[in-house]
């Protein structure tokens, strides 16, 4: 998924759009920061410990990877259990959310 998560951060740097990641490592944050930096993650990411942590938790994730998009609003549009087959669905919808963002 770093690839898809790098380039949507690239084309969306100057639009209403932010990425934020967990991370459910339980190599530490030394072992997490290591590895952001050899994947190229420049987005803000949380350390959550492990998959039962409490922010899995309080989301309720049953599954990896799970992708939430969320509006302008802080409503929840959209949630994936799992990478979608097709990338270009996830970037459809973040691309309409941002228009939807851009027009208000």
């Amino acid at each position: 998924m770093f690839p898809h998560e790098r380039s949507l951060v690239e084309r969306l740097k100057n639009e209403p759009f932010v990425l934020i990641g967990i991370n459910t490592d339980d190599k530490g944050a030394d072992f997490y920061r290591d590895e952001a930096k050899k994947n190229g993650v420049t987005w803000r990411s949380a350390m959550d410990g492990s998959t039962s942590g409490p922010i899995c938790s309080r989301w309720g994730i049953e599954g990896f990877p799970t992708l939430y998009l969320i509006d302008a609003k802080g409503v929840i549009r959209q949630i994936w259990v799992g990478s979608p087959d097709d990338e270009t669905v996830i970037d459809k919808e973040i691309d309409k959310l941002v228009e939807e963002a851009k027009a208000k």
